[in-house]
Order: structure tokens, then C-alpha cells, then sequence
């Protein structure tokens, strides 16, 4: 069945999905693994992997892959007794990704089979959790009366109820059958369940601490629920299916097993909390085994002897602080569409510990608003590079998004300088921004290259035309730009500029072309909009528009002048000419219309101030087109 077969995984790089993948990869299944961690390094190359948030995963992205079985094991926990704080992760990764997911997966025809990984957290708690230790355990059946004990489980229940809602469409729509398989108390290599922590606990000699030793809990260890999950995937089940061993065992239990291992460990028990009872729960597994002929087979003599084997081969895993996650925006002035999207990038790669920071000369910018951090910055030329790097250290800032022209110059400088200290900049090399900013140096480079720039002049005798445009020779943008004037008013707008450049008038559409460009130079992804309405050299109103001639040139322009990061690239076009106007070796005003359109600038900008590659989030550009229309909005706090 498997072999060949396209599977999608998601939260494949937790417990139960290292162990999935390996049974997959053994059949010979073509894999794809969408999770927030980072990629696993142990895993084949020929694993496909997304990092990120799959509340943002794309029909597009689904496209590419094309699966044909679901393992959805995503989800988030706690411990049974839940936080307040854990409300709105409950429902983003539980209720809202589950869902979003199925939409997604509904209309699909190339999908056959969906498998959830729902809980016995769903069952009515008044059946197995007593006031008083048990002597035997309750048996809980699929048939068993439901009432989540806690919003997790709740989550899980409201998703076995979507899935089953679907199935009564079959075979209609949608075209694949669902199974929701509740797992009970899962441990593993490398988890954070109780057995796991207690594994590694005894193995650097520190004691326990032991709630309700005479509980009773159907353990089953993650190999076994990944054989499951595969068998059930085999057998053609659907609805729900209990996955555990049938064999309740003590919390005590699990304690004189690691003595045996561990003969001088320490083991205190500790008061546990009147309302949270005594569970004495187990899994009936008749209907698991009438469907695939099995049920798990390790206890927790033979399971807990692999924990402690993989815990004491396995080195410890880089300290989190080792990477600094927080990122700085500077010149954050009211640039609130850029610093709302670095705020959504953030989120969608669960950069945990991770917090926005605007920074900005004027004390009172509005983007202060819009981060959790605020910096009052001196003023660039008074900015010394070790206070630079002695805030992003004090701060946790790995990565650095300058946003104005009159900046890039000197964050380019110092680019090494802050590399070395741990702390990435998005901002190409001085070479490179000096190319951009000087106009006149900006043109030559291309037409050496043999591309179509504007012809570019400092004395206006050097140019033949019936109209001109005039302009700044340095820096981006249009500020006092003179446009379409004839030789006596070009030369005397130029007597009013600082370092006037003149080219000839040339008509065409204006377009710009946001591209981002990875550290090793390849071009990630490019988009093409056309500028619609323009006021003050800004795009007012802006559309995207697929044009692969001009998104091939632009890439090509990106590399030719060893940009890093985001750029965009403004261009004139004249049905098929091309007349290259400058380039703006950051993230423009209207660039977030490339980032709904699927450039994901901030998400690879993070991924590589982390050091991970970027082949887990590849550029797919999303269907159909968009228009971006930039108006002001107010935002109402508390006073």
C-alpha cells in the first residue's frame, strides 16, 4: 500500500511522528512533515519538511504535494489541569488548525484517507476519575458516554465531530474517509510526558516528585501508536477507534520499574490536589483488533529500558538562548502593515520567547504601538555598533530589519561586525546598497550587464531627448522628482537639487517587483505588481499581475548586483520593453501586497538569522491575483 504512496504528516516532528515517519520511510512512502519545530537533523533528506505554523498552510502548498493520506497529529497539550494562559494556544493549534486543515483537505480528490489523533480526554471523566483509589480499572469502550474533561479534550471532540459530520457526505463529497483515533497516556523518546521526564530525572540522580501513586493510566508507548495509526490507515476503518495496551498500570508501577534500573533513585510523594481525584482508566481495544488484528505490545518493563537506552545516547539538545529569537525593526516611524507582518512571521514559525521591536529616532512614533519593545535610537550617525550589539544582547534581537534608505548604508557596514556578535541584519553588502542608492552608478552597472536601464547623465548636454526627468543622483523614492520636462525646465529643476541626475522621459506602466534573495544568493521567491495609483513616489493602490519575462529580469538584476534580503525593483513597461528605473534593496511601502500574494520575506528572514534552510518553507505563489489599496486606520488602547 505504502510504497510510493504521498503522505502528509502534520506535527510529524513530535513523539508519535519520529516514530511514524521511521515506519513510513521503512514502507517506502513519500513524506511530507508540516511542524513549528525545527526540522529534525537525524531525518532523510528525502523527508520533505515545512516549519511553520500550519494555521497558514496554503491550498497552493497543498498543490505541490498533492497527498494522499492525512496523519493529523499537530496539536498542543497540558497537563491535566490546564492554565488560563492556555486558552488562546488551545484553540490556534487545537480547534482553529484542525479545521483550517480539513477545509483545505475537503474538496480534494487526491485524498483518500484522513487519520486524527484525538484523546480519551473526550470520555466523560465521572466514569474513571474517583474520589478514592480503585482497586480495578473503568474500561472505557468507544460506545462509552462523552464529556471532555478539560478544553483539549473538548478541541479533540470537536474535531471528531467535524470529521464526522464529513464522512455522512461520502462518497459524494468529500472523497475521503476519516478515522479519529483516541490515544491514551502516550510516553516516548525524547517527550515531555511524566515517564519520559522521569527517565531523564533518574539518569542525572535527582529524585521525584510522585502525585497519586496509586493511580491507574493505560500507558502506551509512541512505536506502538505509530503502528497503530499505520494499521488503522491499512484496515479501511473509519469513526473512532480507542489506541492503547487494554492494561491499566499504576503511577507506582512506573516508579519500581526505574528502580530496577536505578536502585538508588529517591522518590517522594507529593500531596496532590483534592480535585484532581484518583484516575483509573484503560482502554477497551476489541474493536482495534478486529480491524487490523493487533494491539500494542510493549508494556512498560519492555518500554521504559528503550527510553532510558535513548536518553543516555542521545546528546543533549542546544540550549534555545544559544540563538537569539527576538528581531528589531529600525526607522519603525508608522510603518504598521511591515511591523503587523513580522509580528504574523513570528507567529507562523513559533519563534517561541520571541518579541517585536521597534525602534526609531522620534520617541512618539506610532510604530512604538505596534511592538512589545520599544528602542528611542540616536541618530545614525551617532550610533555607536557596540550599542547596537549590547542591546541586541541584552534584548535576545537576532535579527535586525532596517527599513530606510538614509540607514542602509550604515547597517551594511557594520553587517560583519554584528554577525559575529550573533546578530543577523536583512540588508545586502555596502557594495551592493552603494550600487543602488547612486543612480548614475545604479545605471552603468546595468548597461555593462547589458540590461535595459534608463540612460543616466550628471550634465544634461550629455543627453538627447525631448523630454527629461530629473531627480536626486542618491537615495531611493521620488522626492522631488520632475517629471516629462523640456530641456529649459529640466535644467532648472536641476538647479534646485542637490545632486541632480537626468535621464530621458521614457512612458511605459510603472511596476514594481518584490523579490526576496536567500544568503547563498538564490532568488526565493518573486512577485510583479503594477502601480495603480501612486501619491508622493508611494503606491496608493497597487495590483499583482503574473509577467514571467519581467520576473525573470528582476531576478536576474538581483543577482547580477549581489542583493540579500528584500528588494524591489521599479521597472517601466512599454508592452514588451522594459525600461529599469532603480532599485530599493529593502522592504517597500506597499510590499506587503507580496506578502499576501505568498513572498514570505519575514519567514525567511527569521529561518535564516536561525540558521535553518529556507527548503522548508519554498516560494508558492498563491492562485489568483490582488490589489492592495493603502489608506490610514486608527487603533483604539486603553488610556
Amino acid at each position: 500500500m505504502w510504497t510510493g504512496k504521498r503522505v502528509f504528516v502534520t506535527g510529524g516532528a513530535g513523539v508519535i511522528g519520529h516514530a511514524l515517519i521511521a515506519l513510513l520511510l521503512d514502507r517506502g512512502a513519500r513524506l511530507w512533515v508540516g511542524d513549528l519545530k525545527p526540522r529534525p537533523a537525524d531525518w532523510e533528506l528525502s523527508v520533505r519538511y515545512r516549519r511553520g505554523d500550519l494555521n497558514t498552510l496554503t491550498a497552493e502548498e497543498l498543490d505541490a504535494f498533492a497527498p494522499e493520506v492525512v496523519f493529523h497529529l499537530a496539536a498542543t497539550f497540558e497537563r491535566s489541569v490546564e492554565t488560563y494562559d492556555f486558552w488562546e494556544p488551545n484553540y490556534r493549534h487545537n480547534v482553529r488548525l484542525s479545521n483550517h486543515l480539513v477545509s483545505l483537505l475537503k474538496e480534494r480528490s487526491e485524498v483518500e484517507r484522513v487519520l486524527f489523533a484525538s484523546s480519551y480526554l473526550a470520555y466523560d471523566p465521572s466514569r474513571y476519575i474517583l474520589g478514592d483509589p480503585a482497586t480495578t480499572p473503568v474500561t472505557l469502550s468507544e460506545a462509552d458516554p462523552l464529556n471532555p474533561r478539560n478544553i483539549c479534550g473538548a478541541a479533540k471532540l470537536l474535531h471528531e465531530t467535524e470529521l464526522g459530520f464529513l464522512q455522512g457526505f461520502r462518497p459524494a463529497a468529500p472523497r475521503f474517509d476519516t478515522v479519529a483515533v483516541r490515544i491514551f497516556r502516550v510516553y516516548g523518546r525524547g517527550s515531555r510526558d511524566v515517564v519520559s521526564r522521569w527517565v531523564r530525572l533518574a539518569l542525572a540522580g535527582q529524585p521525584l516528585e510522585v502525585y497519586q501513586p496509586l493511580g491507574m493510566f493505560d500507558y502506551v508507548i509512541a512505536d506502538d501508536v505509530a503502528e497503530g495509526l499505520v494499521r488503522l490507515a491499512e484496515s479501511g476503518a473509519t469513526g473512532v477507534v480507542n489506541l492503547a495496551t487494554g492494561r491499566a498500570r499504576r503511577v507506582a508501577d512506573v516508579v519500581d520499574i526505574l528502580r530496577r534500573h536505578f536502585p538508588d533513585l529517591e522518590a517522594d510523594t507529593v500531596a496532590a490536589p483534592e480535585a484532581l481525584g484518583f484516575e483509573a482508566s484503560q482502554a477497551d481495544v476489541t474493536r482495534l483488533r478486529a480491524l487490523t488484528g493487533w494491539v500494542p505490545e510493549h508494556a512498560l518493563e519492555d518500554g521504559i529500558p528503550l527510553l532510558i537506552e535513548h536518553e543516555r545516547r542521545t546528546a543533549p539538545a542546544p540550549r534555545a538562548s544559544a540563538l537569539r529569537p527576538s528581531v528589531l525593526v529600525t526607522s519603525a516611524a508608522a510603518k504598521v502593515p511591515m511591523l503587523r507582518a513580522v509580528r504574523a512571521a513570528l507567529d507562523d514559525v513559533g519563534a517561541e520567547g520571541a518579541a517585536l521591536h521597534a525602534g526609531d529616532l522620534d520617541g512618539h512614533a506610532v510604530g512604538r504601538y505596534f511592538a512589545d519593545r520599544f528602542w528611542p535610537m540616536s541618530p545614525i550617525d551617532e550610533l555607536a555598533v557596540e550599542d547596537v550589539l549590547a542591546y541586541c544582547q541584552d534584548h535576545g534581537v537576532g535579527l535586525v530589519i532596517p527599513t530606510r534608505d538614509g540607514e542602509l548604508g550604515y547597517w551594511a557596514t557594520h553587517r560583519e561586525a554584528l554577525a559575529a556578535g550573533g546578530v543577523d541584519v536583512l540588508v545586502p553588502d555596502a557594495e551592493a546598497v552603494d550600487t543602488c542608492l547612486d543612480k548614475l552608478r545604479f545605471a552603468e552597472v546595468l548597461a555593462e550587464s547589458g540590461q535595459p536601464a534608463i540612460p543616466s547623465a550628471l550634465d544634461l548636454d550629455d543627453l538627447d531627448a525631448a523630454r527629461y526627468v530629473v531627480k536626486e543622483r542618491f537615495g531611493a523614492g521620488a522626492a522631488r522628482i520632475g517629471l516629462g520636462l523640456d530641456r529649459d525646465a529640466a535644467a532648472a529643476h536641476g538647479a534646485g537639487l542637490r545632486d541632480p541626475l537626468f535621464q530621458p522621459f521614457v512612458p511605459g506602466v510603472e511596476h514594481s517587483v518584490d523579490l526576496y534573495v536567500a544568503r547563498d544568493g538564490t532568488v526565493q521567491g518573486v512577485i510583479a505588481r503594477r502601480r495603480e495609483v501612486v501619491r508622493h513616489g508611494e503606491s496608493q493602490v497597487t495590483a499583482t499581475l503574473r509577467d514571467a519575462a519581467l520576473e525573470e529580469r528582476c531576478a536576474r538584476i538581483a543577482q547580477l548586483l549581489g542583493l540579500r534580503g528584500h528588494a524591489v525593483i521599479q521597472v517601466l513597461v512599454d508592452g514588451e520593453r522594459h525600461h529599469v528605473v532603480e532599485c530599493n534593496p529593502r522592504f517597500g511601502g506597499a510590499s506587503t501586497l507580496a506578502i499576501a500574494a505568498g513572498l514570505e520575506t519575514f519567514v525567511w528572514a527569521y529561518l535564516e538569522a536561525q540558521h535553518e534552510p529556507l527548503g522548508s518553507r519554498p516560494f508558492h505563489r498563491l492562485a489568483g491575483e490582488r490589489r492592495q489599496v493603502r489608506f490610514a486606520a486608527d487603533k483604539i488602547l486603553p488610556a
